[in-house]
Order: structure tokens, then sequence, then C-alpha cells
């Protein structure tokens, strides 16, 4: 693996997310009735829109918007659906919010009017690989994609996911997917990554990337980690059932110091608190602009 300097911005068409002096804040927004943490919560463009706010409000760099849950086994939803879910939620925030929109789909129709509806970043679980017309949306639309690494499909991608090396493995898939989108046009600039916790690996697989996040960092694009309440925070602490909150406040700052660029996250205050005193009790180190 090529090493490179870490990214210090992230393109985004409309505007650039500046990523020095330690890791931004994506706030999660679910307007799906079934999603593992948060689902039916947001289920009106009122809640929706609401909830987006005080999460700005909180400290949140970008707000993530998905209609779709992505957890292990969820049932697909159809475009017109996915569509009726997030792009009034999308065109409300887009004139209210002065922080970008990410749009969470695997689907090229839902992504294109997303973006034409406001959203700045495409957010792809399948890595622009779900859905043919992906990249080409990708390459067409002024924005942001964040390319993110998933073992099968939701519907399968826990049925025993096997690697021989997964930090080794899903770097080089990183590398060769970033290739491929830059072969087919989009700017380097615009591309973020993600090894995707929780998606096709189980509770070791887990671990072992987010000790490696310095490994991703060095691939030279931003990094996203999306760990937030995950299955191996409970199996970790040894209790499935219990709150994950401060579970995932120590994952974040692990990941911070390490220089992830993007944490994504549904706990937008606690984590803001938390990385404010890392930082001034010194624990961004270099990383501090």
């Amino acid at each position: 693996m090529t090493s490179k300097d870490p990214a210090t911005h992230w393109n985004l068409g409309r505007r650039v997310l500046d990523l020095t002096g330690g890791p931004r804040i994506m706030g999660i927004l679910n307007v799906t009735p079934d999603s593992f943490s948060d689902g039916g919560q947001f289920n009106t463009i009122n809640l929706a829109v609401a909830a987006a706010k005080r999460m700005r409000d909180e400290g949140a760099n970008i707000i993530d918007i998905g209609g779709e849950s992505t957890r292990p086994y969820a049932d697909p939803v159809d475009a017109d659906e996915e569509r009726r879910r997030v792009l009034p939620v999308i065109e409300r925030l887009a004139a209210d919010l002065d922080i970008p929109i990410s749009i969470d789909t695997q689907k090229a129709v839902v992504a294109r009017e997303a973006v034409a509806a406001g959203a700045d970043i495409i957010n792809d679980v399948s890595g622009l690989q779900g859905d043919p017309d992906m990249l080409d949306v990708a390459l067409r639309c002024d924005a942001g994609v964040c390319i993110m690494h998933m073992r099968g499909t939701p519907q399968t991608m826990q049925d025993d996911p096997t690697y021989d090396d997964v930090v080794a493995e899903i770097a080089e898939y990183l590398t060769e997917r970033r290739q491929d989108t830059v072969a087919a046009g989009i700017d380097e600039s615009r591309i973020c990554l993600d090894p995707g916790i929780g998606f096709g690996k189980t509770h070791e697989h887990n671990l072992q990337l987010l000790k490696a996040t310095d490994r991703f960092v060095a691939l030279g694009s931003p990094v996203m980690i999306g760990h937030s309440r995950k299955g191996f925070i409970g199996k970790l602490i040894g209790d499935k059932q219990a709150d994950r909150t401060a579970g995932t406040l120590g994952v974040s700052l692990a990941v911070a110091a390490a220089g992830a660029h993007v944490i994504r996250v549904h706990d937008v205050k606690n984590t803001r608190d938390a990385l404010t005193l890392f930082e001034a009790s010194g624990g961004l180190g270099s990383r501090k602009a």
C-alpha cells in the first residue's frame, strides 16, 4: 500500500469542507420506519427538519439523510418510496441549513434527484457499485462522493463474512474503487473513503479495521468512520441491550486520534462535547491546526 499525506479538504462541488484541526461530525438522520437505532423517530417532514436543525445547533458539520435502512437483513425499499421519504426533507433543509447535506442511498435516481434538491454528498454503502447508473450520476452531479466497502448486500452481508487479512483487503478495495472512480472522470478531491464498519464484518473484523484507521488515512483521501451504536459495541461491553452511547464515544475518540476526517454518529452533542475536551487536553496531538 502506497502512503500519501492525509487529506486536508473534501471538495463537495458547491463548497469545500475543511478537514484540518480534527474530525468533522456527520449527524445521522434516518427518515425510515426500520433503521436499527432510530427507525420511526423522524418519519414526518417536520420532525426530520427539526432533528436536522437540532443536530446543526449541537455541532454537526454535515447532515446525512437516509430513506432506506441498511441494517443487516433489512427489506429493500423501491425508489419511489425512498424519494418520497427524503426529497421533501432535503428541499426544506437546503433552504435553511448552512452546512452540507448528504444523501445516503444506493440508487442512482435518488442520488440524482437529491443533489438537484440541494444535497452536497452522495454517500453510497455499495461503493457506487449497487446501481449500474450510479457512477455516471456521480460524474454528472457536482457533489462529493463517499465510497464504502460492503461485503454482499444488507440482506447477505452478515452471512459468515470471511477475510484472509481484513485490513489489507479493504484498503486494496478502496484504493481500486477510487482508481476506477477517477478513471470515470470524477476528480479525486471529491472522493471520501469508508471501510464500512459493520457491513459484512464480524465483531473482530470491526475492531481490526478501527485499530487500522491510520492506514486508511494514509491512502490520502478523506476517511469516514461510521460506528455509531453498532452491534460490536454491545458485544464488547457484554450487554447487547445496553445503551451504546458511551461505547460510541470511546470509538469516536480513538479514530479521531488516529486521523479520521469524518465521524458519522447519531448523538451529535455528546460527540462534539467529547471531541472538544479531547482536543483541549491534548488528545488530537499533531492533528491540531
